[in-house]
């Protein structure tokens, strides 16, 4: 059993808690807990905030969603055509951040990775990233 959906977003800033709240949304047919819910919502947040200031700068763009849930396995992925990132390995160790004029903890990957079983970085740079957030939860989707 699948489902499935898709959302594009300017890469305005004000657009990450709406990107967040849909992405819950869509979760809530897996019945998580109130601290999985956040876990998911939390990790969204960081990956779009990455791709509005990282990917795009004030260059603006489009980000997309597409999040799925087959079976028990929660999907989410949030693309990006920003500039990408030169180093993944650096870019995923505490505390680095490309823009420590803008006070960024650099925590973004740390977060993605405590709160989801996996975080895939796919980046080209002068094309963008892809980041894949996978959790697996117990319960199976209701209806169809």
């Amino acid at each position: 059993m699948e489902n499935y959906m898709e959302l594009i977003i300017p890469s305005y800033s004000r657009n990450e808690s709406f990107a967040r709240s849909v992405v819950g949304a869509f979760l809530t047919q897996l019945d998580p807990t109130l601290d999985e819910l956040n876990d998911v919502k939390t990790a969204v947040s960081e990956a779009v905030t990455n791709a509005i200031i990282h990917g795009y700068g004030n260059n603006g763009g489009e980000i997309r969603i597409l999040s799925k849930i087959t079976n028990n396995i929660f999907e989410v992925k949030i693309i990006d055509q920003g500039k990408g990132i030169e180093d993944i390995e650096q870019a995923r160790e505490p505390l680095y951040t490309s823009k420590p004029e803008m006070e960024r903890s650099g925590l973004g990957f740390s977060v993605m990775e405590g709160f989801m079983d996996e975080v895939e970085i796919i980046s080209k740079v002068g094309t963008g990233t892809q980041i894949t957030l996978r959790k697996k939860f117990n319960s199976v989707p209701s209806g169809h």
